[in-house]
C-alpha cells in the first residue's frame, strides 16, 4: 500500500476559512439532485450528502437555494426565501460536522436562465436588461431600482437563514451567465443608470450583494463567490473580462471559486458538466492565470477526475481546492480510498453524464451509472448480509452480471461469473472505441475490480447451459447474456454491402469508400460510427430516426458531440426511416411527411439499428433452476440500466 501522505501531501493539508478548517482541498461542487420535496431539504437529501461527508470530502456546496420567489429556475429547486427551510439545513449541517466536513451552500438567482416552471406555464424571468436568452428562448424584464434593493435583501436574508442553520457559510453563484454575471456582462447589461458603464458600474450588483449578506451575517460566517472564467461563447464573459472582475472583487470574499461556461447558449452549457470528449483537469493553466492575479483561495472544478489530478493542480499553484463532484458521485468513499492509498479501488467517473446531470435534465433524481447507489441511499446506502447464504451463478460478464456478482458478493452469497467470451464488459469494450469515448471503457475497469474486492470467482471462455448448470447447481443463476445487433426487415437489392455497428468496430468487415451510416437509437452509436470512418478517410453521411443525432444522449453530450460533427462538414438527415436499398442507392422515407429521401452513390450502409435480447438460456433453465433476467437480454436498453438492475438482483438474493 502506498504511503498516502507522501504522495497527496498539498490534497490532504488543511486550509483554514473564517476559522472553519478544510481537513483536505477535495471540494463537492453546489450541483442541482432533484432529491428534494415542494423547495425543502428532505430524507433522501440528507442521506445523500451524509454518504460523501463520511466518505472523507473535506469541503460540502450544497445546490442553489433560491433567494427570491422570482428565483425558480426548475420546479424542483431548493428556497430559502422562509424560516421554514432552517430545520432541513440544520440536518444537513449537523451529519456533515459529524463527519468533520465543512458546509455551504449556493444562494442563487438565475435572471433570465429559467428552465421550466412547476405547471408547465412559462415564468417571467428577470434580468440586468430585456435581452434575451438563446438557450430556453427567455425574454426576461428588465429590474428596476425596487426589485433590485429586493433581490440584494433575499440574498442576504437567505444567507441568516443558512447560518442559523448551523452552515459554516454561503457561495453567491455568479457564474454561468445567471443574475449577477449578466450585470457584469456589457453585451447583456445595456441598462442607463447606475448599474451600467465601466467594470465598476457593471459590478455594483455584485458589490451590493456581497455587502449585504457580510452585514448580514457578520465575521464568522464563510461567504464566497462562483464566477466562469470564461462563457466559453461569442456573447458572454471572456476570460480578460471574467478575471478583471475576479481581482476587483476579491477582497470583498473569503475564496473565489472558479468553473467554465454559461447557461445561455448550448455550446457554453456544455461546460457546466463537461462530458468525456473534453480533457480531464482542462481549466488547469486557465486557473494558474488567476491563481497569479488572486490573494484569496481559488477553488477550481472542471473534470478534475482522479486525486492524482487535483493534487498536481494544488501542488502546480492552479488551485487551492479542487472541485470534484461526480467523482463524489461515482464513489462517495473517493476521499477516504485516496488517503488510504487504495486508488485502485476508486470507482473513477468516466463522464458519461447519463444519470447525474442527465437525470437533472429530465426532472428526475440524481444517480450514476456505475454506482446507481448514489440518489438511492436510503434505499441501497448500507448493504444488509444474506440471511442465508447462496450459491450464486451469474452467466454473463457485461456490467449488468458483474454489478450483480458484485453486490450479491458483498452480501456474503458465494458466487460464480461465466462469460462466453474471453473478454469482460460485453459492449462497454465496442462503446469505448467510438471517438472521445474511450473513457467508457472504465466502466468494466471499475467493475472487475469490484468483483475482485467482493471475491467472486470468475470464468472466462465458459458459456452457460444447462449442462454447466447441472454441474455447478447453484440456488439461483442470473442471467445477463445481453443482446446482438437488431436487423430490421427492409427491402435489399443486389450490390449494396450492408453490415451493422459491431461488425464495423471489431474489423470484421472491409468497408466502401462511401457510407450511409442509418442510426435508428439516435444515441452514441451512429453519430460515433460516423466520425470514426469520417476520420478513416471515409466519405460519410449520417441519416437518423430522429430530429437531431443524440436525441436520447445528455443534452451536454449531444450539443458536444453535434458541435464536433458540424466542425467535420459531416452531412445529417434527420427525420428518416429506413425503407430499402440496391446497388448503390439507400432510399429512406421522411418519418413526417412520408415522402422518399432517396441517398445516390452509396458503397456500404452501416446499420445502427438498435439490438436484440440474447435469451435462449432462460428456455433452458425453465423446470431446472431459479433465475432472473436482467440488463439487455431483458430488455435492450443502455448500461444505466443493466447496471442498475444488476444492483437490484444482488440486493434481492
Amino acid at each position: 500500500m502506498m504511503n498516502a501522505a507522501s504522495n497527496f501531501n498539498h490534497l490532504f493539508s488543511p486550509l483554514t476559512l473564517r476559522g472553519k478548517v478544510l481537513k483536505n482541498r477535495i471540494m463537492s461542487t453546489g450541483h442541482d439532485t432533484v432529491l428534494p420535496t415542494d423547495g425543502r431539504v428532505n430524507e433522501a437529501l440528507i442521506a445523500y450528502h451524509r454518504a460523501r461527508a463520511e466518505g472523507g470530502v473535506g469541503l460540502i456546496v450544497l445546490q442553489v437555494a433560491g433567494v427570491h420567489e422570482s428565483a425558480r429556475y426548475t420546479s424542483h429547486i431548493l428556497m430559502a426565501t422562509d424560516d421554514a427551510c432552517i430545520d432541513g439545513y440544520r440536518r444537513i449541517a449537523e451529519h456533515c460536522h459529524a463527519a468533520g466536513t465543512v458546509v455551504l451552500s449556493q444562494i442563487f438567482h438565475p435572471g433570465r436562465e429559467i428552465m421550466e416552471s412547476a405547471d408547465g406555464l412559462l415564468a417571467v424571468s428577470y434580468s440586468a436588461s430585456a435581452v434575451p436568452n438563446e438557450r430556453f428562448h427567455v425574454m426576461p424584464r428588465a429590474l428596476n431600482q425596487a426589485q433590485i434593493d429586493e433581490m440584494v435583501q433575499g440574498y442576504a436574508a437567505a444567507a441568516v437563514r443558512m447560518q442559523k442553520a448551523g452552515l459554516d457559510g454561503v457561495e453567491v453563484v455568479a457564474s454561468h451567465g445567471y443574475l449577477p454575471a449578466q450585470f457584469i456582462n456589457p453585451r447583456v447589461n445595456r441598462r442607463d443608470d447606475g448599474y451600467n458603464g465601466d467594470l465598476q458600474a457593471r459590478l455594483r450588483f455584485v458589490r451590493e450583494v456581497l455587502a449585504a449578506v457580510r452585514a448580514a451575517v457578520g465575521e464568522d460566517f464563510i461567504v464566497g463567490l462562483r464566477i466562469s472564467s470564461n462563457e466559453r461563447d461569442d456573447t458572454g464573459l471572456t476570460e480578460s473580462e471574467s478575471l478583471q472582475a475576479a481581482m476587483a472583487l476579491q477582497d470583498e470574499v473569503d475564496y473565489l471559486s472558479m468553473v467554465g461556461g454559461t447557461s445561455a447558449t448550448l455550446g457554453g452549457a456544455v461546460h457546466i458538466v463537461p462530458p468525456m470528449a473534453i480533457e480531464v483537469a482542462y481549466l488547469a493553466e486557465e486557473a494558474a492565470r488567476f491563481k497569479q492575479k488572486l490573494r484569496v483561495p481559488l477553488f477550481v472544478t472542471g473534470r478534475i477526475n482522479q486525486p492524482q489530478e487535483a493534487e498536481q493542480m494544488i501542488a502546480s499553484h492552479q488551485a487551492d481546492v479542487c472541485g470534484m463532484t461526480r467523482a463524489l458521485i461515482c464513489d462517495p468513499q473517493m476521499p477516504n480510498k485516496a488517503a488510504a492509498g487504495k486508488l485502485d479501488d476508486i470507482r473513477a467517473c468516466i463522464a458519461c453524464n447519463q444519470a447525474c446531470i442527465g437525470h437533472m435534465h429530465k426532472g428526475l433524481p440524481i444517480s450514476c451509472i456505475q454506482y446507481p447507489e448514489s440518489g438511492r441511499e436510503l434505499t441501497y446506502g448500507q448493504a444488509h448480509p444474506a440471511r442465508q447464504k447462496k450459491r450464486i451463478l451469474v452467466a454473463g460478464g457485461g456490467p449488468a452480471g458483474m454489478k450483480a456478482a458484485t453486490v450479491a458478493a458483498q452480501r456474503g452469497h458465494q458466487v460464480l461469473l461465466c462469460e462466453a467470451s474471453g473478454q469482460l464488459g460485453g459492449q462497454v469494450n465496442l462503446a469505448q472505441l467510438l471517438p472521445r469515448r474511450a473513457e467508457f471503457g472504465g466502466a468494466s475497469t471499475n467493475l472487475q475490480r469490484e468483483m475482485t474486492l467482493a471475491g467472486v470467482e470468475v470464468r472466462r471462455n465458459a458459456l452457460v447451459n444447462r449442462a454447466l448448470v447441472e454441474s455447478e447447481r447453484p440456488d439461483l443463476v442470473i442471467v445477463a447474456t445481453g443482446a446482438k445487433p437488431y436487423w430490421p426487415a427492409f427491402e435489399q437489392g443486389e450490390g449494396m454491402q450492408v453490415v451493422d455497428a459491431w461488425q464495423l468496430l471489431r474489423g470484421e468487415v472491409s468497408i466502401g469508400r462511401s457510407v450511409l451510416v442509418f442510426d435508428w437509437r439516435s444515441d452514441w452509436i451512429g453519430p460515433g460510427v460516423a466520425e470514426r470512418l469520417l476520420l478513416a478517410g471515409h466519405q460519410v453521411q449520417l441519416a437518423v430516426n430522429a430530429i437531431c443525432p443524440g436525441e436520447n444522449m445528455p443534452w451536454y453530450v449531444r450539443d458536444q458531440l453535434v458541435g464536433e460533427l458540424h466542425r467535420l462538414g459531416l452531412p445529417v438527415t434527420p427525420y428518416a426511416r429506413l425503407f430499402g436499398c440496391d446497388e448503390n442507392t439507400v432510399y429512406l422515407q421522411h418519418t413526417a411527411s412520408g415522402e422518399p429521401i432517396i441517398v445516390e452513390g452509396i458503397d456500404t450502409l452501416v446499420l445502427c439499428h438498435g439490438h436484440q435480447p440474447v435469451d435462449s438460456l432462460a428456455a433452458e433453465l425453465e423446470g431446472l433452476v431459479d433465475y432472473r433476467l436482467i440488463g439487455d437480454c431483458l430488455a435492450p436498453r443502455t448500461a444505466e440500466e443493466a447496471i442498475y438492475e444488476g444492483l437490484k438482483a444482488g440486493w434481492a438474493v
